[in-house]
């Protein structure tokens, strides 16, 4: 039998709840984000947005209400959301997109409406199909079939939502914004100054410079942030 609850105290950092208020939390979906990465959509209604007061006020919303994530529909409270979904509820007129804060923890930023229409996605792996097309492996499970081959991993693409479809290309080279996922500057925005094999030499706005894994970068926009981060 599958588990439908998690014990508070052994969830991820990055969730924003209280530990010890009560023993079980819901458990996420298996889904497009890790558990660091993503929690699910009753806690976010519940405990970060405080719209509900127990799971079962949760349920009635998701319901009768058209609350989005990435511009579709969900009404499963075990559903996650993860870094960079839009959640968009139209009857509120309230939309946000899932971000990192300084701490490493996740939390919910207030975008205007057209902006849950889009999202960046960074790239982690290619695989070359038939009749010279590529698939892209995007970071939230997605795949997308393309033409060209000048997509590298570690690019980031800002798609359209929910069609998919691509609408700029961000490299990940010298010069562009990147914002850090993990890592001493977690949660903060640099500027690419060098690309190594495995690593990437950014500035803050300080202009000191700093070495991170690749791992932690996400390529955001080209000269300035592509979405809304303050």
């Amino acid at each position: 039998m599958v588990k439908r609850h998690l014990k508070r105290t052994t969830v991820s950092r990055s969730w924003r709840i209280l530990k010890k208020e009560n023993k079980f939390i819901v458990r996420p979906m298996p889904g497009a984000h890790g558990f660091s990465l993503g929690i699910p959509i009753g806690i976010v209604l519940r405990d970060m947005l405080k719209l509900a007061n127990t799971m079962r006020e949760v349920k009635y919303l998701l319901n009768n209400q058209k609350i989005l994530v990435d511009n579709i529909r969900r009404k499963e409270p075990h559903f996650i959301i993860g870094f960079m979904d839009t959640l968009l509820m139209p009857l509120t007129k309230k939309s946000f997109r899932m971000l990192i804060n300084k701490k490493g923890e996740l939390c919910l930023k207030p975008i205007q409406e057209s902006e849950a229409g889009i999202k960046p996605c960074r790239i982690i792996g290619k695989t070359m199909l038939k009749n010279k097309k590529v698939q892209i492996n995007l970071g939230d499970s997605r795949n997308i079939i393309v033409d060209k081959a000048e997509y590298k991993t570690g690019d980031s693409l800002i798609i359209e939502l929910p069609s998919q479809k691509v609408k700029e290309h961000i490299k990940l080279d010298k010069g562009c914004v990147i914002f850090l996922t993990g890592g001493k500057h977690v949660g903060e925005t640099g500027k690419v100054v060098d690309v190594k094999e495995n690593k990437v030499v950014y500035k803050l706005k300080s202009d000191e410079q700093y070495e991170s894994f690749k791992h932690y970068v996400f390529a955001i926009g080209k000269d300035k942030p592509g979405i809304t981060l303050e």
